[in-house]
């Protein structure tokens, strides 16, 4: 882990939309938060135990309090009904970060933002930010109704003219490849949503705008490793080796065992959640060896770092790792 958690206390409860309901969070006693960027999100420990990540979406330049939107989902892993059916205010949660791997980048001479559904959370912090900044920004909201879209009030006081709203019940559907050819040269695209819509975002941004213009958060698991093109068979994981400089050992990661399954023997109160690559709870510190990445947290340039990994599913390209943990 990369941070201890700490407590925040519930003050705040708002109806965002009719399945979205708003956390304002602050320290127990008091006092200043710890700093953030848009993009940025929580490790929350619920009282039941699970670890759950939801994306700031307040101003980061009021460290008074936090806020967090949560979707209500029946068939979701369970955080969300515990969330909204017995968080109170004065409720207790513990949390670790802020931690961002969604940063937005300076520079771009236009801004497209573009948000599906309780992806507006991260996008709503971004939209804030640049237009204070007085940078050029465009931002597509796409949902299933208008009922059940957060923020929309706050979003049109924010954006003005610059907001477009596509609710899927009244015939709405952003042309998100005419979005993309039309963007100026240079754009960057900030998107966050369900994985369909990225998946074509990402596409349209990279044929148009570059390898570098396209950036996501994603709230679902890597695909698999591609096997031989000619064979169509995937290469099988090796054993490998792990020390942990903090606690002193070296265990062996067998091939059919993850990493974290591993270290979990050893510390079981190593914090962890999704164990699929996408919510980053579990990111260590890499200090030596070579890292095969299976997330879809980090971009190009952060694997090439390679000085962090997502024990969850990542492995290892050579014989040891050494990790700080």
């Amino acid at each position: 882990m990369l941070d201890d958690t700490f407590d925040l206390i519930v003050q705040g409860l708002r109806r965002e939309s009719s399945s979205v309901m708003s956390l304002e969070l602050a320290l127990p006693g008091g006092g200043t938060l710890p700093d953030w960027q848009p993009g940025a999100h929580l490790d929350v420990v619920l009282p039941s135990g699970l670890v759950r990540q939801y994306s700031l979406c307040s101003d980061p330049r009021n460290l008074e309090g936090y806020r967090l939107a949560v979707l209500r989902e029946s068939d979701g892993r369970g955080g969300s009904e515990e969330v909204h059916a017995q968080t109170r205010l004065g409720t207790i949660l513990k949390a670790r970060g802020p931690r961002n791997h969604f940063k937005i980048e300076d520079g771009a001479p236009h801004y497209l933002l573009v948000a599906g559904g309780i992806g507006i959370t991260p996008i709503l912090a971004m939209a804030r930010q640049l237009t204070a900044a007085g940078k050029s920004t465009r931002l597509i909201y796409c949902g299933s109704s208008r009922q059940t879209m957060a923020f929309i009030r706050e979003l049109r006081e924010i954006m003005g003219e610059s907001l477009a709203l596509y609710p899927k019940d009244e015939g709405g559907r952003a042309d998100l490849l005419a979005e993309i050819r039309d963007a100026p040269p240079g754009t960057a695209v900030y998107a966050c949503g369900p994985e369909r819509l990225l998946n074509d975002l990402e596409e349209a941004t990279r044929d148009a705008l570059g390898e570098d213009a396209f950036h996501a958060e994603r709230f679902a698991a890597a695909a698999p490793p591609t096997g031989n093109a000619e064979t169509g068979e995937t290469p099988a994981d090796e054993a490998f080796e792990i020390e942990l400089r903090q606690s002193g050992c070296t265990l062996r990661v067998p091939p059919d065992r993850s990493v974290l399954d591993v270290v979990l023997e050893v510390n079981p109160s190593f914090m962890s959640s999704c164990e699929e690559g996408f919510c980053g709870t579990c990111e260590t510190k890499v200090l030596e060896g070579e890292v095969e990445h299976r997330d879809t947290i980090l971009s190009a340039k952060e694997r090439a770092r390679n000085d962090t990994m997502f024990i969850c599913v990542s492995r290892s390209k050579c014989p040891k790792l050494v990790l700080d943990a």
